[in-house]
């Protein structure tokens, strides 16, 4: 069901700001906005731990997402026995061009991003456009754990336990009209609370897109979290995409708008360098990017600086799951 945007939702303190009893509150707030829902029945038994206890993570993290309906799930690929990536690297060593270039900027800027309240917006060739409120988008399925690798484009990867559910589960609510092959993903470009927004590194807003097929891809994840708790501004909170047989960058962060579209969208990264970013940017270790191999990568905290490289894994180890959507075409065109 599709309602108005409430004053609630995730809150995200700046850490500064932080007290035993503004933790509790903003608890007792997440529990109220989720009263009734599937989430709401999972957070009971989480309402009365005790805040003093809590307080100390609670600077350095966001807070906790209780144990959710589903569990880990079981989808093929969607779990890997891989060491997992340090929070504490996965939480600060991350791109997010709006809050600068730097790997430390977003973990170091991002507390200005203001994610309540928070609405995603449904439009172009689909029967039942709308604007989902962020706790409309909590109940249209039940969340699971899905420990993806990460592969950014730059040579780095991780290992990530999101929470969220497939985005396919939203694009059947919203019931797609023939003409809809794309599907173009708009995060929030707001110069006041994002301050690397109107650099020229970027056309903003940071616009990805997908094809139809795969948006509908199981493995294609609309999270709300990682690690078992709330998406910390820094890696796209309230809720982001995440496409683990792409490069990293294909995984758009605070959406604020999801369109369909007949005609292949113009993505950030293909309007800023067309021949280093592809449209498909699938993780190929075949196709180099024009200033380096693709070939190998680093584990981020795994690693030392002389350690030997991985072997990058073509679809980044998905081919299994999503290799059939690419039969047929030249990859080294299509990259």
């Amino acid at each position: 069901m599709l309602i108005k945007s409430s004053n609630t939702g995730f809150i995200h303190p700046v850490s500064s700001d932080i007290t035993p009893q503004a933790i509790y509150e903003q608890r007792r707030e997440w529990l109220r906005v989720m009263a009734g829902g599937v989430a709401g029945a999972a957070l009971a038994g989480w309402a009365g731990r005790d805040a003093l206890a809590q307080a100390s993570a609670a600077v350095a993290r966001p807070g906790k997402l209780a144990a959710l309906p589903g569990g880990r799930s079981n989808f093929p690929g969607a779990v890997t026995m891989e060491k997992l990536t340090d929070y504490k690297d996965a939480s600060t060593y991350n791109n997010f061009y709006e809050f600068g270039t730097d790997k430390s900027d977003p973990a170091r800027n991002a507390h200005t991003l203001k994610v309540s309240p928070w609405t995603v917006e449904v439009e172009g060739a689909v029967r039942k456009p709308g604007k989902y409120a962020l706790e409309d988008l909590l109940k249209i399925s039940a969340m699971e754990e899905r420990i993806y690798r990460l592969r950014c484009v730059e040579g780095w990867s991780m290992v990530i336990p999101w929470v969220g559910y497939s985005l396919s589960e939203l694009i059947k609510r919203v019931e797609p009209l023939g003409n809809a092959r794309f599907v173009e993903f708009v995060p929030l470009a707001h110069p006041k609370t994002m301050p690397f927004v109107g650099s020229r590194v970027l056309d903003w807003p940071y616009v990805e897109g997908l094809r139809m097929d795969e948006a509908m891809n199981p493995l294609t994840l609309l999270a709300f979290g990682m690690y078992g708790e709330v998406l910390p501004n820094q890696n796209g909170a309230p809720v982001r995409l995440v496409v683990p047989w792409k490069y990293g960058f294909k995984s758009a962060k605070s959406l604020v708008k999801i369109r369909f579209t007949e005609k292949e969208p113009a993505t950030a990264w293909n309007k800023a360098a067309a021949q280093e970013y592809g449209f498909y940017s699938n993780v190929n270790p075949n196709v180099d990017h024009p200033r380096w191999s693709q070939a190998t990568e680093r584990r981020i905290g795994e690693d030392g600086l002389f350690a030997k490289k991985r072997k990058t894994l073509m679809f980044n180890g998905y081919e299994a799951q999503v290799g059939q959507m690419y039969a047929g075409m030249d990859l080294k065109k299509n990259y």
